[in-house]
């Protein structure tokens, strides 16, 4: 099984955990549990497997944010909402986020059900050793309901290939922000959508810049250049090889069968528009389905 199967399967199932970020649904549910404004709740739904970690924890588990970003979240967050009610909360919500998104007949399907089963076994195979958010999000209990259990398995999923690609930046000597400005280089996401929401200064970016030109990466217009490219490329396969242990335990038939049923899943959120341009994931048309 190639390497390029865990791109396939993150372009697969990237929008469903992106619900998280974007519904309504969970926005209401983050308020209601007392966690005001949208990086309160993000900081705390996203941190709660962890526990009642403190924000410099999170801060280099999330590894691109500034830390005052998450130090205006956490620890208030906390004295707000206990981790477990964050948790059972972000459920609720995902999961009626994903009935009005899907519909009920789609929520009660076989097909669904099957899905959910194909990436918790996935999601239980990762490897999750150096990988503190695959692996908190792994140690949760299985989900009763299918389309719940579907979220949180592809969340542990996504987790772990995220705890893979910031190890990868950092055995390349790449920063957090080094690593926003070569993602932003690349046109995958707008450079100045990044820099404010992860909140970096202007002097933080320009230095940033200043280092990826010294290794010549990015040329004095910040765009890549052909080494430049090829690093990029390189810490994308290096976070392809760290992903692929779960679908080489599900095996080819399996992952290929949980493809084809994430697929018109993902193709809703996509559709949907709730997935803003210039994400910071880099989630776009162009680069939803790759072959593998």
């Amino acid at each position: 099984m190639s390497d390029s199967v865990a791109r396939a399967m993150w372009e697969r199932f990237e929008p469903v955990h992106q619900l998280v970020y974007f519904t309504p649904e969970v926005r209401e549910a983050a308020e209601d549990l007392g966690l005001r404004g949208y990086w309160t709740g993000y900081f705390a739904l996203r941190a709660a497997p962890l526990g009642p970690a403190p924000a410099s924890v999170v801060t280099s588990c999330f590894y691109v944010f500034h830390p005052g970003r998450a130090a205006s979240a956490l620890p208030d967050a906390w004295a707000a909402a206990s981790p477990q009610q964050v948790i059972e909360a972000r459920e609720r919500a995902v999961g009626a986020a994903m009935t009005r998104l899907y519909g009920p007949d789609v929520v009660a399907s076989a097909e669904l059900a099957e899905a959910a089963d194909l990436a918790w076994e996935a999601a239980l195979a990762a490897d999750t050793g150096g990988r503190a958010l695959g692996a908190a999000n792994q140690a949760l209990p299985r989900p009763a309901q299918p389309h719940v259990r579907l979220w949180q398995a592809l969340t542990t999923l996504r987790e772990h290939r995220g705890d893979g690609h910031v190890a990868v930046l950092v055995g390349r000597r790449l920063g957090p922000v080094e690593a926003l400005v070569l993602k932003s280089a690349t046109g995958e996401t707008d450079a100045e959508f990044q820099r404010r929401i992860r909140q970096w200064g202007v002097e933080e970016w320009g230095s940033a810049q200043a280092t990826l030109r010294g290794r010549g990466w990015i040329d004095e217009e910040g765009r890549l250049t052909k080494a430049g490219a090829a690093a990029h490329e390189q810490v994308e396969a290096d976070t392809d090889a760290a992903a692929v242990t779960p679908w080489r335990t599900l095996g080819a038939d399996g992952t290929t069968r949980l493809a084809h049923l994430l697929e018109p899943l993902a193709r809703r959120v996509l559709d949907s528009g709730m997935v803003p341009a210039g994400n910071p994931v880099g989630l776009t048309e162009s680069t939803w389905g790759s072959p593998g």
